[in-house]
């Protein structure tokens, strides 16, 4: 039998040799991608040794809940998450404009799991559309629970909706349409320090050179723009002693880093950020953003290095992490053994990393790497490789485990 991991009051895990994890095989394409990453997981576990083994605990959510429970997020489900500490997940269907709200936003609010953790580095010679993707090795930490995504929002011309575009004209003196639906965009300090704080500590203990606080604050002053200021404080005032900002480099040292700062602290408009990721990609190691422009910046950014196929992910808050991949579901595809499950299993090397494995996280990420180079890949990537040939989820799974 499997024990949970544990944590300490100050947030330190702690990871017995035979830890119990939750997963779930996820909607589609999941329960394929899942057969292929527990393999690499199992064979990555017993080939680092020292007598380690994953007592595996699937757990129901989505489509599969639903059908079985009538629940798409059973409080079982929940419990087993808060038990255990850490769970992996494969991708979750959530409809668009009508149906089920988002599985993966209930567990994000619900879990308290405040930071999105999106790692974006190119393995080559994933084919790629701009000229030099070895440039992009970027950590994205995308605040998870406030922004637009806090799903407060009335359909058109609901009792609710009139009543809040009344309020807005008496507040704003604003006029707004009667027939508009209406969202509220809720953004705190407390909300975007922990998120920049995380941010801050990782590219710290992992050697980065910056970070780099994405926002539209020349626009939305008191929320993105708050988030920039945001960020800027918890940083001078938990990190001061290491951290400078961008402008006191170069206004005070003339872009030379002084003695005893470890990191520098920038800020981006989000559309010319777009920019910068396309042109001076090596610029930047760590970014934060709110949750809209967290979105769809590592979506963007994963396009620059491969796709979604390629983008690993994970959830986490204080204490308990869910890891997944950044792609959704694609339920035409589901069932055909065809899709690329390289996202599942990088986001497995999070896990691990998490965990304090990180002789398997590292063994999992080489072994994508040589899968990948052998040039027998699944079609997202056969498609644009050169002299590659065309295998499935299964078999680029076995690829993968052979190359441990």
């Amino acid at each position: 039998m499997g024990e949970a991991i544990t944590v300490t009051g100050d947030g330190q895990i702690c990871t017995p040799k035979n830890p119990v994890i939750p997963f779930v095989p996820g909607d589609g394409i999941g329960p394929d991608i899942w057969v292929a990453a527990q393999k690499v997981f199992d064979t990555a576990v017993v080939r680092a040794g020292g007598g380690r083994a994953i007592d595996w605990l699937e757990i129901k959510a989505g489509e599969k809940a639903l059908k079985e429970t009538g629940d798409t997020l059973p409080e079982a489900s929940l419990d087993a998450i808060r038990t255990y500490h850490v769970a992996i997940k494969g991708p979750l269907t959530t409809p668009v404009g009508k149906g089920i709200r988002s599985v993966n936003v209930a567990l994000r609010r619900t879990l308290d799991l405040y930071a999105c953790v999106r790692p974006v580095r190119y393995f080559p010679p994933v084919p790629s559309p701009v000229k030099h993707p070895e440039d992009v090795d970027m950590i994205v930490f995308r605040e998870n629970t406030e922004d637009v995504y806090a799903g407060i929002e009335w359909p058109k011309d609901s009792p609710e909706a009139r009543e809040v575009i009344a309020l807005v004209e008496k507040l704003s003196g604003r006029k707004l349409r009667e027939d508009s639906g209406i969202g509220i965009k809720p953004m705190s300090p407390f909300g975007s320090k922990r998120l920049v704080r995380m941010a801050i500590q990782y590219a710290l203990d992992h050697s980065r050179t910056s970070v780099t606080l994405v926002h539209k604050g020349n626009i939305m002053k008191f929320t993105e723009g708050g988030f920039r200021q945001w960020g800027y404080e918890v940083a001078a005032e938990e990190f001061g002693d290491v951290t400078i900002t961008e402008a006191e480099l170069w206004e005070q040292h003339n872009g030379v880093m002084p003695a005893g700062k470890k990191l520098v602290i920038k800020d981006r408009i989000a559309d010319a950020m777009f920019q910068q990721v396309l042109l001076n990609p090596s610029d930047y190691s760590v970014l934060a953003l709110p949750n809209l422009n967290g979105d769809y910046m590592s979506d963007a950014l994963a396009a620059q290095v491969g796709g979604l196929g390629m983008a690993p992910g994970a959830n986490i808050g204080k204490g308990v992490a869910i890891f997944e991949a950044t792609h959704g579901s694609s339920p035409k595809d589901a069932g055909q053994n065809k899709v690329n499950p390289s996202a599942v299993i990088l986001s497995g090397a999070m896990m691990f990393e998490y965990m304090g494995w990180n002789d398997v996280a590292a063994m999992i990420r080489k072994a994508v790497a040589k899968a990948v180079q052998t040039r027998r890949v699944t079609f997202d990537l056969q498609a644009q490789m050169e002299g590659s040939t065309l295998v499935s989820c299964s078999e680029f799974g076995d690829e993968i485990a052979a190359a441990l």
